[in-house]
């Protein structure tokens, strides 16, 4: 579970970060001869969007019971052209499908503000707002601002539907009485904050205040109930919220400022995520998941020098893991009740979790798919055998990328060379 928010400037480090093919154990993925880039011209063959009725798996907009995947950068039919849009690829009882795809693009989908539509169209953050079992995505756009007063909300959401993400965004509403000062409404993150299985959204407000939205929500993108804005420990709310102490409702991570910051775990309860827990070390990245046998869930925030661990959250233990690694994501590669830790640095390295929690013993790294800067899009279950699966992409300029899968394995971790790879240039595709 990886605490990052979409388009921050971590995500940028990230992008920036090259995965080398070294290390104590290596996976060779391939080199840039044997996995070419992928033109619109030979992109896979279209396929439809599968039909669903509902389902309670993440990330799911169709609701087949497949997880889908967003890609939020797409590369572009020339270089310097204007952003194509969010790109959807759709899951199968096999994983992903790169043949069933959808771009969603300000021109199709969006929202206009007083007749003009937005040319920023960005993902930030899925759940199931309405509660009838179709993901949906919310998305940060750059309505028209004077300068005068509060900003609009720049947020709107895109509905989930049987076919998908198929219609018109609404525009998120925000409540006077849930803001506070002249910043921008942004930064959501969602989760069931106040334990009513119902999921809500936390945003920016200003300086250290966060707007607490109640869910569920409607057709027409209103919040069940708002309050006054929420005392916090920092500025930055960052996803994915999670219920680190196992009592019943969401925790987030809230950080004091974009880039190196410390951040201060928040816990929720009845009325929200209104609780500071514990204060975490400066870092660039912080990561949830069950690295060992604790009681609870564990963070490690990685910064340049090292990986610094808190075991049994809100309480913590400390351990460091020396091997450095500025951006981090976790998930359970191998299916044995234990997170694994996904760290991005001068290389990608897997460090296993055991009884004991996390070393450097046994770590394993992945190399990249094709030459180029790559960076981690996710770590999450497409297959749907109990494995989380680690996709990558390789950036090669605004014209070339390669998004590989490595599907998760009980014995290797990961595959040694990826199951799907597919070019985000196949959403240039009419």
């Amino acid at each position: 579970m990886r605490v990052r928010r979409a388009g921050s400037v971590t995500a940028f480090l990230c992008g920036v970060l090259l995965l080398a093919d070294c290390g104590p154990t290596q996976h060779d993925a391939g080199s840039a001869d044997h996995s070419p880039s992928v033109h619109a011209a030979d992109a896979p063959a279209k396929l439809p969007v599968p039909r669903g009725e509902g389902s309670e798996v993440d990330d799911d907009f169709n609701g087949d019971g497949h997880r889908d995947l967003v890609l939020d950068d797409l590369v572009k039919a020339q270089a310097h052209a204007d952003d194509a849009g969010i790109g959807i690829v759709y899951g199968g009882a096999r994983g992903l499908m790169s043949g069933a795809r959808q771009l969603l693009s300000p021109a199709k989908q969006a929202a206009a503000t007083r007749g003009q539509l937005p040319a920023v169209f960005e993902a930030e953050a899925t759940c199931d707002l309405d509660g009838d079992g179709f993901t949906d995505l919310v998305v940060s756009t750059d309505p028209p601002f004077d300068g005068q007063g509060q900003p609009p909300v720049p947020l709107q959401i895109l509905f989930g539907s049987p076919a998908g993400l198929t219609g018109k965004a609404v525009k998120l509403t925000v409540p006077g009485r849930a803001r506070a000062g002249n910043d921008w409404p942004d930064q959501p993150v969602c989760g069931d904050f106040d334990g009513d299985k119902a999921a809500d959204l936390v945003l920016h407000a200003s300086g250290s205040q966060l707007t607490y939205l109640r869910g569920p929500f409607t057709r027409k993108g209103a919040a069940h109930a708002a309050g006054a804005p929420i005392e916090a420990p920092g500025e930055v709310p960052t996803a994915p919220a999670v219920d680190v102490n196992l009592d019943g409702y969401d925790d987030l991570i809230v950080r004091t400022a974009e880039g190196t910051a410390r951040s201060a775990l928040v816990l929720g309860g009845p009325d929200g995520p209104t609780r500071t827990g514990t204060v975490l070390p400066a870092g660039i990245d912080t990561a949830l998941g069950r690295f060992g046998e604790g009681k609870a869930l564990d963070a490690a925030v990685g910064a340049m020098n090292g990986t610094a661990l808190r075991y049994d959250l809100p309480t913590p233990t400390r351990a460091t893991l020396s091997s450095p690694g500025s951006m981090l994501d976790t998930g359970d590669f191998d299916g044995d009740g234990r997170d694994d830790l996904v760290s991005s640095g001068s290389r990608l390295k897997i460090f296993r979790g055991r009884t004991a929690g996390l070393s450097a013993s046994g770590m394993i790294t992945v190399a990249p798919p094709a030459v180029g800067t790559t960076r981690v899009l996710t770590v999450a279950d497409f297959d749907g055998d109990g494995r989380a699966d680690l996709v990558v992409r390789t950036y090669r300029g605004e014209t070339k990328d390669t998004v590989a899968v490595y599907a998760g394995e009980k014995k290797g971790v990961v595959s040694a060379k990826p199951t799907l790879t597919f070019s985000t240039s196949a959403f240039l595709t009419p």
